[in-house]
């Protein structure tokens, strides 16, 4: 399904305790395949309870890259989505983007971070 290219990144953050999120699934997570090359986003999921939602925090990445600057993400995710997991999702973007460079840069990552 996915090309030889791509790899799989997983970025967590804490989710507000009042959000459904945090109930269910205790944090806040984004998968994202990813094109180890380019590191544009080719598609990702998250661990919101709404489908729409998924499917909308999706649309804020697919087809940017891993590698691209934080604050033009920041300012996209910020005019665009208005639940309260909106710094999660921020946070989980960054994680995701931190476990890239290392990947990059040849350096293992620790999968329980």
């Amino acid at each position: 399904m996915f090309a030889e290219n791509t790899i799989y990144i997983v970025g967590n953050s804490k989710s507000p305790q009042n959000n459904p999120i945090t109930q269910q699934y205790g944090q806040f997570f984004i998968g994202f395949v990813v094109d180890r090359e380019t590191g544009e986003i080719i598609t990702c999921g998250s661990s919101a309870t709404i489908a729409v939602t998924a499917e909308f925090i999706c649309s804020l990445f697919t087809g940017k890259s891993l590698s691209d600057d934080f604050q033009a993400i920041k300012q996209h995710v910020e005019n665009r989505y208005f639940g309260s997991s909106q710094k999660a999702i921020l946070v989980a973007y960054k994680d995701a983007q931190k476990k890239f460079f290392r990947i990059m840069n040849g350096l293992m990552i620790d999968l329980n971070e």
